[in-house]
């Protein structure tokens, strides 16, 4: 919403400065976005007259002028490409370093077509006053020559732009600004009555509406003899100061009406309209040409106002260019209507309109304004453009229903902690047009047809609150009591939020995908049930509930490499569904990643790449687990995964056959296929809820594991073994030895090839000692080295390696 400080004080009294207008239409909820003040803007700009235009000598549609820039100034060469540059015209001149704002440039002395030229004759699209830029600002002749042009043409009027809420409708118009900052203190309230006018003859056309629902009311009115014809300077001064373009006289006033009085108003050329109005909804196929040169399809969804020949208007929305006034029109009908706020809000998205009368009945007009909002527009019809009225047509309603809230005077303190008096708070809701009756310790309050966002008591605390002042409002802690806060979180949410961050601190990017999945690929992994396919799909490859993160992530990692971007780890944290049952529907945390995405970097680097293996994906999967809290020691990591698993490159982590947390590897080439992806990507999925709740309370005290102040010893140990042994049997044979004194082992290296029998692999384990109470002596050290590899052969048949 738009308006200027001159503009604001025709219906408020005041003579506060513009900051302090604007801190206080932000304090009481009016958020001020901007404040344009062209003079300031515009204060290098001078009124200069063209002393003569010859043509270019090296370019047709150039001319050369001399420009008297006034204050007894030498003349100014000036190149211009204006189709309107001519000797004797009066214009507007910016000498060389002025910035330009329509074009964002600042203006220097430059050389055109080999002519040099020291300074600009400007548009009114470069000085950003109008869209207008066929041509350079003419000026009327008698024009103060060297005078600046900002203050000669009274653009020294600061512009304000607020930001509102879609509640407060009643600020769409300037009036209704007004009068919230007269509560505020900031001014006196301008609100003279409206009187009607009175109709010379029966208006001639009828109205008919079809579906009250649609239009609760509607009010018309015939004005015959006008002449229409360019809106006085003063109306065309107060559409351009907010970057209207002035139409015509009869335009101009509904638009005016609009931001003045947030009342839209259409005007239809009464010569244009075959026989009476009607009110309905369109037939599906009907079209309009509308007056934003636009055709539109229309169907029974939409609301309009036809004519005996067909649709002349959008209802609400915008007017048909058919029945629209233009210079030739004399007799004109003035339509003051209410409309249904849903109708208008999904009309103008389904046809893409977005005009200022839309915007406004979407959020719901004055109910009480209609009849006096078409008086209103009638006399400033009769004083710019002449005409005898007609007498009104209504049909519907003229009025709002009346509200009156019974409001104990203790809710203001109740709910915002603050004590104002009967006395301010009867102050305030009268100056917002409230009616307050009776002296407590309850007072009924009448809500007016203007304020439709007010329900309830909160809704009254609410006014007096923002206009006494938020601040005002004491910080006041909750009363927590004696007992100790529960947690704010559910173990999922922590979980999830734990399993986001432990993925993104591996460098991998989240991303959000579809919950829906195509039926092919839910079956994929494991669903397609009939209970998950969906009713009313938004698209065929959108049918089903998703049983896996997967499908989603693939596709987003494929469209990454489709337009250059072969690099990607990409994770996401969601829901998945695996049956018909509430339960059915997990929390999964899944990952893939592809080419030179590794764990140890992103892309190549000229000290080496590694590109991403299935051990990536398991050591993603195992940071998921940890960060989710799952007891680390008692994971166990079997060979194979999942069906959309390669078999031979792939693992299942679990504790216990019976409780399987996830799977990790690489992606199955026939899974791939499936999808459309191209391989090799390697993915992981774990299922958050399958993690073992954390016991809430030890069931023996344990000792506080501190620091050893002993260095701890690292040996190294390689066993031949059959390939079928798993490397975790080895690290859980050497972690049992002694769980006190042996705190980590590792794999580091596996060796299959020559020197090894085929049927047999080497694995070198890792092994930290760490003692406790005294420094180990070697001996003792070897006792534990000898402890291992017997431990070792006896759980694997593994054989220390020499």
């Amino acid at each position: 919403m738009k308006f200027t400080l001159s503009w604001l004080k025709e219906h408020l009294d005041t003579d506060e400065p513009v900051e302090k207008l604007a801190d206080k239409l932000t304090m009481i909820g009016l958020e001020v976005e901007n404040i344009e003040d062209k003079a300031k803007a515009l204060a290098p700009f001078t009124i200069a007259r063209v002393i003569s235009a010859e043509k270019h000598p090296n370019a047709d549609k150039l001319r050369v002028c001399m420009v008297d820039p006034g204050n007894g100034a030498a003349p100014v060469q000036v190149v211009c490409g204006a189709p309107n540059a001519r000797a004797g015209l009066v214009s507007v001149f910016s000498p060389p370093g002025t910035f330009i704002p329509g074009k964002n440039i600042t203006l220097g002395i430059g050389t055109i077509r080999g002519v040099e030229s020291r300074g600009m004759l400007c548009s009114a699209a470069e000085l950003q006053i109008s869209d207008d830029h066929d041509g350079i600002v003419e000026l009327p002749a008698d024009a103060p020559i060297g005078a600046g042009y900002a203050e000669w043409a009274g653009l020294g009027d600061p512009m304000f732009e607020i930001n509102l809420t879609p509640n407060r409708q009643d600020c769409t118009g300037v009036h209704g600004i007004a009068r919230d900052l007269s509560a505020a203190d900031m001014g006196k309230f301008k609100d003279p009555g409206i009187k009607p006018v009175k109709g010379e003859f029966p208006c001639p056309v009828k109205v008919t509406v079809e579906d009250a629902g649609l239009c609760p009311g509607f009010a018309l009115r015939l004005v015959r003899g006008v002449k229409n014809g360019a809106s006085p300077k003063w109306l065309q001064r107060r559409l351009t100061s907010i970057g209207l373009r002035p139409i015509n006289a009869l335009v101009d006033i509904t638009n005016f009406m609009t931001y003045d009085r947030a009342r839209p108003l259409h005007v239809f050329d009464a010569a244009k309209v075959k026989g009476n109005l009607t009110v309905r909804r369109a037939r599906d196929g009907e079209t309009l040409l509308a007056l934003d040169g636009r055709s539109y399809t229309l169907d029974a969804g939409v609301c309009v106002i036809a004519d005996d020949h067909g649709v002349e208007s959008l209802a609400g929305i915008m007017g048909g260019e058919a029945s629209g006034c233009d210079e030739n029109t004399t007799d004109v009908l003035i339509e003051s209507a209410l409309w249904n706020e849903i109708n208008i809000a999904q009309t103008g998205r389904k046809l893409g309109i977005n005009s200022h009368a839309r915007y406004r009945f979407e959020r719901g007009v004055d109910p009480g304004f209609m009849v006096p909002g078409l008086e209103l527009a009638t006399r400033l019809v009769m004083e710019i453009c002449g005409g005898t009225p007609s007498e009104n047509v209504v049909v519907g309603r003229t009025f709002g229903d009346d509200h009156v809230i019974e409001f104990p005077l203790t809710e203001v303190k109740r709910l915002a902690g603050i004590d104002v008096p009967l006395v301010e708070m009867r102050r305030i809701l009268t100056h917002l047009g409230f009616m307050v009756a009776g002296s407590g310790p309850a007072v009924k309050i009448a809500v007016p047809s203007w304020r439709t966002d007010i329900h309830g008591k909160a809704d009254i605390v609410e006014e007096i609150v923002r206009i006494v002042g938020v601040e005002k409002v004491p910080m006041t802690p909750f009363e927590r009591g004696e007992e100790p806060r529960k947690p704010v979180l559910t173990p999922i949410q922590l979980r999830t939020r734990r399993a986001k961050r432990g993925l993104a601190a591996r460098g991998m990017v989240e991303a959000v995908t579809w919950s829906f999945i195509s039926k092919p690929a839910a079956e994929l992994f494991g669903g397609g049930s009939s209970e998950l396919a969906l009713a009313n799909p938004i698209a065929s490859e959108l049918s089903d509930m998703r049983p896996s993160l997967l499908p989603g992530l693939v596709a987003a990692v494929q469209s990454n490499r489709d337009r250059g971007f072969p690099d990607a780890a990409l994770f996401e944290v969601g829901q998945i569904f695996k049956g018909d049952k509430p339960e059915d529907q997990l929390t999964a945390a899944s990952g893939v990643r592809h080419g030179f995405a590794s764990s140890q970097g992103l892309g190549r680097h000229w000290s080496g790449s590694k590109t991403a293996d299935a051990l990536d994906a398991k050591a993603d999967a195992l940071a998921v687990l940890a960060a989710a809290g799952a007891p680390m020691q008692a994971l166990q990591i079997v060979p194979g995964g999942a069906s959309w698993l390669h078999p031979g490159r792939s693992g299942t982590i679990q504790i216990g056959p019976q409780n399987v947390l996830g799977y990790f590897g690489e992606l199955h080439p026939r899974t791939l296929e499936r999808l459309g992806a191209d391989g090799p990507l390697m993915a992981f999925e774990v299922t958050l809820e399958r993690i073992p709740a954390a016991r809430q309370k030890p069931t023996r005290a344990r000792p506080v594991l501190e620091l050893s102040a002993f260095q701890p010893v690292a040996r190294d140990f390689a066993f031949i073994v059959d390939r079928n042994v798993g490397a975790g049997d080895i690290v859980r044979a050497a972690q049992g030895v002694d769980k006190k004194l042996i705190t980590d082992v590792t794999v580091f290296d596996v060796y299959e090839g020559k020197g090894i029998d085929e049927t047999k692999k080497s694995i070198a384990i890792a092994v930290t000692i760490q003692p406790r109470d005294k420094t180990m002596t070697d001996q003792e050290i070897d006792a534990v080295g000898i402890r291992i590899v017997a431990e070792v052969t006896r759980k694997t048949g593994g054989i220390l390696r020499g």
